[in-house]
């Protein structure tokens, strides 16, 4: 971890052509994420869950009472990507390690980082710890994703990866393939090593993987047609954990 700073011992990053500033600035955009294998995160909550999982590199803030690398105030407002205004900002690398999970979590175009990143959370919080995201939904590195699942990527295996393949793979390991559709009648009734997909907000899921799906399961509404995705996985993960 960088220096602690004391208000007698000041010394900050001003400059824009500074190095490390232009690098953090280029983490706002995902190919730079990918090319630097880094991302941020903002506030101390993902900070402290970055550096527990043994991601965060270092702290930025434009606060001299605060842990971490001093830059000008002008400096952290072009790094803030959030309404409210956040003084700390963790830059960590990305440790995602392998595990095994009787529940996993198929994201199938899922773009709108909101509901990504709360469906991150509701699988770690059901036991569907392994998440798979197809190439067309959005980044887990987004400061929306990674807000909205409140921390929980750190505690999840998550792949970007064409999903089919996947899939196919898990079948052969015994899993039971469903997906969730509000035109299709199906209810979970057993506990199985399962995989769940859910697919575009729009859209549904692609065709190419409709023929892997076991069983379709449907959530009954009253005077709504469908639930938002988000919702909705969160309504079967926990169905499945109760099992």
């Amino acid at each position: 971890m960088k220096h602690i700073w004391k208000k007698e011992d000041v010394c900050m990053i001003e400059s824009r052509q500074n190095k490390q500033i232009k690098t953090w600035i280029k983490l706002k955009n995902k190919k730079y994420r990918e090319q630097y294998d880094r991302f941020l995160v903002y506030g101390k909550h993902l900070i402290d869950k970055a550096r527990e999982a043994g991601a965060l590199i270092e702290i930025i803030t434009d606060n001299p009472d605060k842990e971490g690398t001093l830059i000008a105030s002008e400096l952290m407002k072009e790094l803030q990507q959030t309404e409210s205004y956040i003084d700390e900002i963790g830059v960590c690398k990305s440790v995602n390690k392998p595990l095994e999970s009787d529940a996993v979590l198929v994201l199938d175009d899922v773009q709108d980082p909101d509901n990504v990143g709360a469906l991150i959370r509701s699988a770690v919080a059901f036991g569907f710890d392994h998440i798979i995201l197809s190439i067309g939904s959005a980044d887990m590195y987004n400061e929306k994703v990674i807000r909205a699942s409140r921390g929980a990527i750190f505690d999840s295996y998550i792949e970007r990866k064409p999903p089919r393949e996947a899939i196919s793979q898990l079948k052969e390991k015994g899993y039971q393939v469903i997906a969730a559709d509000a035109h299709q009648k199906g209810y979970l009734t057993k506990k199985h090593k399962i995989v769940l997909i859910l697919g575009n907000e729009g859209h549904g899921i692609s065709e190419q993987l409709i023929p892997l799906v076991d069983q379709f399961i449907t959530i009954n509404t009253r005077t709504v047609e469908s639930l938002n995705v988000s919702i909705a996985g969160a309504i079967i993960m926990r169905d499945w954990s109760l099992l």
